[in-house]
């Protein structure tokens, strides 16, 4: 006993210590911004509670606030106590104005920007204000808060830690399809926004072109009726469906799709060999050599090189 005490004591000792480090660090300093500067400030998605100190201080100080839509905006700042004058910034505005928002910065003025929900930039003309900002060579500042993407790519139970992000799904079939093949082979989750319009499309898509693989649906995120549903894609695009029909899908969604699955992986690879068997008789027909057909058959379907080799002999049975 003797022997294990002065160990407690010490470990104990030592984690007060870093406990006090760890608190000094992280004293809140409050920002001065006297050369003017973009403040980006994130909203809640749905629960005011989200709402960090650091953002509710950036729009009290600001000068003005700038917003997608000054309603929603509006109604947040009443609901924080902040009095503040608002200037509305929609994707259609920004594109005239980020220049001069830009000149405004770069004069001296503190401007907050906000968007609906979430991180302004992430899928919104937030980032085109940035750009504009840093390049008349202002100071842009981003606050970090709640962000869709990242709130459901943990909530969906997903097993990969990668993920694409890719914003808004596609509208067009043709684009949409494009896509897909080309992210195919990524081993990553994929995420994506989504309207309860088209989600039902959306997920027929994905479903087609990834049958065996597993998603979630994550809608209304931190609101009331939050809702996670996770199941193989043909489950919920037959799920959804249903929904569609009686008019039962509402709220923000967010898209998560698991990376290629071992039964998808098995089917691209027999899909592959088909493939290379048929070019291989193609190339032996014209007298290639089989080691020539081996190599070219590997660098095509990407198969290993003996089962390539495998197949360019197969003739010889």
């Amino acid at each position: 006993m003797s022997d294990s005490s002065p160990t407690t004591s010490t470990s104990v000792t030592a984690h007060a210590y870093d406990a006090k480090e760890f608190a000094s660090s992280i004293q809140h300093q409050p920002q001065t911004y006297e050369a003017g500067a973009l403040i980006i400030c994130p909203t809640p998605l749905g629960n005011l509670g989200d709402m960090t100190f650091r953002a509710r201080e950036a729009l009290a100080c600001a000068d003005v606030v700038c917003a997608e839509d000054t309603r929603v905006t509006g109604k947040l700042l009443t609901a924080l106590g902040i009095k503040k004058r608002l200037e509305r910034l929609d994707e259609a505005l920004l594109s005239q104005r980020a220049e001069a928002i830009a000149e405004r910065v770069c004069a001296g003025e503190v401007i907050a920007y906000c968007s609906d929900a979430g991180m302004p930039g992430v899928s919104d003309p937030g980032m085109r204000l940035v750009q504009a900002v840093r390049a008349a060579g202002g100071v842009v500042e981003v606050l970090p808060g709640p962000t869709a993407a990242a709130t459901a790519y943990v909530a969906s139970g997903t097993h990969n830690t990668n993920f694409y992000f890719g914003g808004f799904f596609p509208r067009k079939d043709t684009q949409r399809q494009a896509l897909l093949q080309s992210l195919a082979p990524l081993d990553a989750a994929l995420i994506f926004y989504e309207s309860p319009k088209r989600v039902v499309s959306s997920l027929a898509a994905l479903a087609k072109a990834f049958p065996h693989r597993e998603a979630a649906v994550c809608r209304e995120l931190t609101k009331l009726h939050e809702e996670i549903v996770r199941m193989s894609l043909p489950e919920l695009a037959q799920e959804f469906a249903a929904r569609g029909e009686s008019n039962q899908i509402k709220g923000e969604i967010v898209l998560v799709v698991d990376g290629p699955s071992s039964a998808e992986e098995h089917e691209n690879e027999t899909l592959a060999q088909q493939d290379a068997r048929q070019v291989a008789a193609g190339l032996r027909a014209q007298g290639v050599r089989k080691k020539e057909i081996a190599k070219h058959l590997a660098e095509q379907f990407g198969i290993s090189r003996n089962d390539a080799y495998a197949i360019a002999l197969e003739d010889e049975g």
